[in-house]
């Protein structure tokens, strides 16, 4: 039976029901989870030194060596300075070894503004991780989402970075009781509508909702889009609802430049059937291309919302 969790609260309880599924799973992160250490203790839930390069070239080679490791990196800007270890051993090691060995590897991070943490720590670089070939990525946007696909990638045995949302730790939503995972490559149509598809990510998708509640109130119909994986992206049902629409608009919390959003578009309009449907050129609604501000005021200026993509539908229904 469904019951209201936190999207946070859903990672934990994902990670915990894998746990006590297998006993190979063990989680490593610099603050140790106080939930998970008291059920499963300090041997199988490890406080780390702060050094995110090590800890992620432990759980490479503890993979490799038939375990199935979770790395909480925490926010998305401690990964950076483990950059040689996932860019060059983490994405290519299954490769090359020549597919003799899996890497079974969950990376959790924190990605996104919102939560007042200035330039350095509100930052959604999933671009730069979207660019590397062998890392299965996920964005989830709900609490029931998160867990399904927390729950998939601690069994896949790919290397998988999960980006989790600052800004939705504490959304209650709705979650199953039962055991339940969601595939990988698979976007949720989260409402259904004719006159322009938005494909929203994470905390957009609920801001992409507000809008499209907003504009329906006069009329225009707006289909709401969440990828939810990233790698791999589920473009056939993002070109099967712009045919549908004949006009797309996408909103990335990243700025615009070799963007998520960028990559939907080309996805989108490589395909030649959907680019006869378009009845105007897609539009990106993106954090402005700048350093995250520290000001409340001038962060929220920076990140997109519920208004920008009202203005972004706006513009290309031409209205």
């Amino acid at each position: 039976m469904p019951r209201e969790i936190t999207y946070l609260d859903a990672i934990t309880e994902a990670i915990a029901e894998e746990m006590r599924r297998d006993e190979k799973i063990f989680h490593l992160s610099t603050d140790a989870p106080g939930a998970l250490l008291k059920e499963f203790g300090p041997s199988r839930v490890r406080q780390t030194p702060i050094t995110e390069s090590a800890l992620t070239g432990m759980a490479i080679g503890a993979a490799g060596s038939g375990y199935r490791p979770i790395v909480d990196w925490r926010l998305v800007t401690f990964s950076f300075v483990a950059m040689d270890q996932i860019v060059n051993q983490a994405a290519k090691i299954h490769y090359m070894f020549g597919g003799q060995q899996k890497f079974p590897i969950l990376f959790r991070t924190t990605v996104g503004g919102g939560t007042r943490r200035a330039a350095q720590h509100s930052q959604s670089p999933y671009s730069m991780f979207m660019n590397l070939a062998g890392l299965r990525q996920a964005l989830p946007s709900t609490p029931y989402d998160v867990k399904g696909l927390t729950k998939a990638a601690i069994r896949d045995n790919n290397p998988v970075v999960m980006f989790e949302s600052g800004r939705l730790g504490g959304l209650q939503g709705e979650v199953p009781d039962e055991d339940y995972t969601i595939p990988f490559g698979q976007a949720d149509v989260k409402r259904e509508g004719t006159d322009v598809t938005v494909v929203a990510l994470a905390w957009l998708v609920h801001e992409a909702l507000a809008a499209a509640e907003t504009l329906a109130k006069e009329g225009i119909s707006v289909e709401v889009i969440d990828p939810r994986s990233l790698v791999p992206m589920d473009a056939e049902t993002i070109r099967r609802s712009v045919q549908k629409t004949g006009r797309l608009v996408v909103a990335d919390e990243a700025g615009p430049t070799c963007s998520a959003a960028a990559e939907i578009i080309s996805l989108a309009t490589e395909d030649a059937a959907t680019f006869k449907a378009l009845q105007a050129p897609p539009a990106r609604v993106c954090a402005f291309q700048v350093p995250i501000p520290y000001a409340p005021h001038l962060e929220d200026h920076v990140f997109p919302d519920r208004n920008r993509i009202i203005d972004g539908i706006r513009t290309v229904i031409g209205s």
